[in-house]
């Protein structure tokens, strides 16, 4: 009987890579038919988790999709985008128009492979070590992460940081001091999953929390980074803090996504309606959600031409069955809204421009920390010898970011390498500012107790 069923998929299989040979993806790039926008269309036989990839690609050239169509019930799959620069523009681009054909079209090499972790991993790639982190947030974390990296000789190269309801979870890019390239040690990297879990279970009290699970893999794996970081969110369990009758507003002051979701029984589809603030990169965190717990979406409408988002998905699960039980469908909504929410932005924007150097990030969170800050949200970004980081900061009290706060950090790191973006801060730079004012000399120990680390 299991060889009956084995042949049986693998027959089903071939099948699949038989139709798509024969009908290969196809992209159609308009520029003519619409004023204001670029209409991008993608017709392809259909699979499982094909929108997820071409969202996917879209949200990476910062596109921002204004509207779209998805139908993708049966065996083919039609999708009609209506997308625009970042500056509200036509994508008109040539080198971006080539890379969406080619990445989109017949091509089968852009395809994804999503996998789920909920540890603190640490993966190599050629050029550096990845480093996975999920825990318990509390004020001055990141800070403390940083310095226990930099006294271990590692360099952060890239990172990306989310914080949501009392939950951390971070990617980072590292690498060693002196070589510039990945740690390959074992016993180095089973230090630094070590030292990394001490600081993750450090401020951790009450039966509210739970310690981190820690692992170490030398696996490679190309999970994109913002998957990866929902992954890491969902296996923490987030979206249990949302609760069934939550007011419009959060305990943050963050307003609630409008979510529901309902069954069409005579056509046995589920309906998932969405409305909230529109926002970056939203399509693309609902629909990873919906892929990832297992549903396809058979068709779907995206409106986000104005100020508000709204989202409809007709959906069913892989099993071929709409949402089956109240349970379930107040899961879909949950985790739905933890989605959603982790990517707002809480708190002051600051932008950091400047030339890179080892030891940068842990010198910059530990000015916040030491003026009170707490960091919400970071992503940290390094081009050739430039970094390039973004931080959303709060006060660690809860209170409003002071101004006197932001302007006395500037002066320390230095007004025209940290830029404050939005907000109601507007600190002018002083006329004895310079774009090479940071104190690079100013933190010269590296003792896990003067950073703090060690508790008595």
């Amino acid at each position: 009987m299991d060889v009956c069923l084995s042949y049986s998929y693998n027959m089903d299989d071939e099948i699949a890579k038989f139709i798509r040979r024969v009908n290969p993806p196809r992209v159609v790039i308009d520029n003519e038919v619409c004023k204001d926008v670029t209409v991008i269309k993608v017709d392809s036989a259909n699979k499982h988790g094909i929108l997820l990839e071409v969202v996917q690609v879209l949200t990476e050239l910062n596109l921002t999709i204004k509207k779209a169509y998805i139908s993708s019930d049966g065996g083919w799959f039609m999708d009609v985008f209506n997308v625009t620069d970042q500056d509200g523009n036509k994508v008109t681009d040539e080198i971006v128009l080539d890379y969406i054909r080619k990445s989109l079209g017949p091509d089968e090499s852009t395809c994804f492979s999503p996998s789920m972790r909920s540890t603190i991993g640490v993966k190599q790639s050629v050029d550096y070590t990845v480093i996975e982190l999920t825990g318990t947030d509390r004020p001055g974390l990141l800070s403390e992460l940083c310095a226990v990296l930099m006294d271990l000789q590692c360099n952060v190269v890239n990172a990306e940081i989310w914080t949501h309801r009392a939950k951390a979870a971070a990617v980072l890019q590292v690498t060693d001091e002196e070589t510039c390239s990945a740690i390959t040690d074992p016993e180095r990297l089973s230090k630094i999953r070590k030292l990394l879990g001490y600081v993750l279970t450090g401020g951790s009290s009450g039966r509210r929390f739970r310690e981190p699970k820690t692992t170490v893999s030398s696996a490679l794996d190309d999970t994109h980074t913002d998957r990866k970081l929902h992954q890491l969110m969902f296996a923490d369990r987030d979206y249990d803090e949302w609760e069934n009758n939550v007011d419009d507003e959060d305990k943050c002051g963050r307003v609630v996504p409008d979510v529901d979701v309902s069954n069409l029984h005579d056509l046995d589809y589920s309906i998932v309606m969405i409305k909230c603030k529109d926002r970056p990169k939203l399509l693309f965190d609902t629909v990873f959600t919906l892929t990832d717990m297992k549903y396809v979406v058979s068709h779907a409408s995206i409106d986000a031409e104005g100020p508000e988002a709204y989202q409809e998905y007709y959906i069913r699960h892989t099993d071929g069955s709409p949402v089956k039980s109240e349970a379930e469908r107040q899961r879909v909504i949950k985790c739905l809204k933890a989605a959603i929410q982790r990517r707002v932005s809480e708190g002051l924007k600051l932008e950091l421009c400047t030339s890179d150097r080892v030891g940068l990030l842990s010198d910059v969170t530990r000015i916040f920390r030491e003026n009170s800050l707490t960091v919400t949200r970071a992503e940290v970004k390094t081009k050739g010898d430039k970094a390039l980081n973004t931080f959303y900061v709060r006060d660690a009290s809860g209170y409003q970011v002071d101004a006197k706060t932001i302007e006395s950090i500037r002066q320390v790191i230095g007004q025209t390498i940290l830029q404050v973006k939005g907000g109601n801060t507007d600190a002018k730079p002083s006329p004895q500012d310079s774009p090479t004012g940071f104190l690079f000399g100013v933190f010269k120990s590296r003792s896990f107790v003067n950073f703090g680390l060690i508790r008595s």
